[in-house]
């Protein structure tokens, strides 16, 4: 079996990256990184040396321009407004159960969707992707959630002939538990990035820096990637 990993460069995509080749073996495993017209290219430069560090197949795509009009995600370059700089839980106080302002609109849907067709032309039998349930919770991220994996599960072994699966092996983990089991796997944690700005070193302050350090603080470990 061949098996195509969803890269951002962070530490859940990285984590399922180091799972698949435990599983496959590097020789059976791709990645794909796909660029969504991010404020910043610290995701990919991280997806980049992960690949060059597991020695895997790494493929690029743009979809940029499928997010082009969005002025509403502050993740995105359409977006003048800042990205928050609060957790999750704090942010969703003020959505009145809609996603946090970081969600891009169907991301993973469109990400899995993509990775469909490159996965079959590659021979691969399934993707990973490294959904799990802190970004679910209280519909922060509506994508990462059990419910939004099954109904994509069906909708790609229907449309791919059940050639082809995904698996999300961490949807109903915590951060917490994707982190031990990168402990496990002695995933290069060094080289990923997780911060939602795009400077020299993470800013702590925003959802997912703040969900990181809690990761690694709840496993009794300082995140190497903070280490000088």
């Amino acid at each position: 079996m061949r098996a195509l990993v969803l890269s951002s460069g962070g530490v859940d995509s990285t984590t399922c990256l180091g799972l698949a080749i435990e599983k496959y073996g590097k020789e059976n495993v791709t990645a794909l990184s796909i660029t969504y017209g991010q404020k910043h290219d610290k995701e990919i430069e991280a997806a980049e040396a992960v690949a060059r560090y597991y020695g895997v197949e790494l493929i690029t795509l743009d979809l940029a321009k499928i997010f082009q009009y969005d002025t509403k995600c502050t993740l995105l370059q359409g977006c003048a407004e800042e990205i928050p700089e609060e957790s999750y839980a704090d942010q969703l106080k003020k959505t009145d159960g809609k996603p946090v302002s970081t969600y891009v609109p169907f991301r993973n849907g469109l990400f899995l969707s993509s990775a469909a067709s490159i996965a079959l032309s590659k021979d691969c039998s399934v993707i990973y992707y490294g959904a799990h349930s802190d970004d679910a919770a209280g519909n922060a991220y509506p994508d990462c959630s059990d419910a939004f994996n099954e109904a994509m599960k069906s909708a790609i072994e229907l449309g791919s002939g059940n050639q082809l699966t995904i698996e999300a092996p961490f949807v109903n983990w915590t951060k917490k538990d994707v982190v031990r089991e990168g402990l496990r796997l002695h995933v290069p944690y060094e080289l990923t990035w997780s911060c939602y700005e795009g400077g020299d070193k993470p800013c702590g302050k925003c959802g997912t820096c703040l969900d990181r350090a809690a990761a690694f603080a709840a496993n009794g470990v300082k995140d190497p990637a903070l280490e000088d």
